[in-house]
């Protein structure tokens, strides 16, 4: 149970992070369960509904309980991570609006975790990946919808989800794709030829037309392509190949970007591809080949 304030509280700052941040609709339900799982927890905790003066005194050992509940319900270190991230940016946001010193909370120190680092594929495998998608359907224009799908992630970088929101506005595709990724951030990303190529050929095929406001990719009903389609096929394709379970579609992503960084790539340039709000996402790919990073260093700086 919420107290009707603090239930207001809640609301008010997910519209903040709607407007501001131009948050996802999924990232403001996940949003709304952590915090809401929080403030749920003090009712419990603290044998009451909580209001706005009770919010305001929380204390680093009710921070503390909360966080160990969490473990005593096997919440990993990286969704406690999460789930605190949140409740601190809730609470930045209600200490600016209730004017109080939120200190308490923000000195709660999150779990460490390992980092998990990119699994890309090596080049062959993800060829191979694409190649075997057109055998996967008995109907050609399924077979085809999958491997230009597929072709999209790997051969410009894209996220099943912008991908898959493609309309028929956007076709014919040319050399270069106009994107709304996540937060409503916008990028240009250039679309190679075989990836025009392999979405030609699923659009003769396809039997529905291409309608202006209707998606590109289309279930066998008619309706838009789901993910979870485009991810069951993958991991068919990954159990034929005899490939590691990590071989899924954002995997194609990564090896993407991987695969550019590896050729010689700009980090800068690959995070502009790729549509990362900081670079320091876009880092997470240089640990997959340090030997190539220091190959660089060794060949190019001075001292070295």
């Amino acid at each position: 149970m919420i107290s009707d304030a603090a239930q207001s509280a809640l609301q008010g700052w997910l519209q903040s992070q709607k407007a501001l941040k131009r948050a996802s609709d999924n990232t403001l339900d996940a949003y709304r369960r952590d915090v809401s799982g929080f403030l749920g927890f003090l009712t419990e905790h603290k044998g009451g509904l909580q209001g706005i003066g009770a919010l305001k005194s929380v204390t680093l050992s009710d921070m503390r309980s909360w966080m160990a509940r969490c473990r005593g319900q096997e919440i990993g270190a990286r969704s406690l991570a999460r789930k605190l991230s949140a409740v601190k940016s809730f609470y930045r946001w209600l200490s600016e609006r209730e004017d109080f010193d939120a200190t308490t909370v923000m000195a709660a120190k999150a779990p460490k975790f390992q980092k998990k680092l990119p699994r890309p594929l090596a080049e062959d495998a993800a060829q191979g990946v694409i190649d075997t998608l057109d055998l996967q359907s008995q109907e050609p224009w399924v077979a085809a919808r999958d491997q230009a799908v597929v072709t999209l992630l790997y051969g410009c970088g894209l996220r099943i989800s912008e991908a898959l929101a493609l309309k028929g506005a956007d076709l014919p595709l040319g050399e270069v794709l106009r994107i709304i990724g996540k937060g409503g951030k916008e990028r240009i990303v250039p679309v190679i030829a075989p990836a025009r190529e392999a979405v030609a050929v699923y659009l003769r095929l396809c039997p529905y037309p291409a309608e202006p406001g209707a998606a590109v990719f289309r279930g066998v009903r008619g309706g838009a392509l789901g993910p979870r389609a485009v991810q069951k096929v993958v991991e068919q394709v990954r159990m034929q190949l005899g490939l590691p379970a990590s071989v899924t579609p954002h995997a194609m992503r990564h090896s993407f970007a991987t695969h550019l960084l590896n050729a010689g790539g700009d980090l800068r340039a690959i995070q502009e591809l790729l549509g990362h709000a900081s670079l320091s996402t876009t880092q997470a790919y240089t640990a997959v080949d340090t030997a190539r990073l220091m190959e660089v260093y060794r060949r190019a700086h001075p001292k070295a």
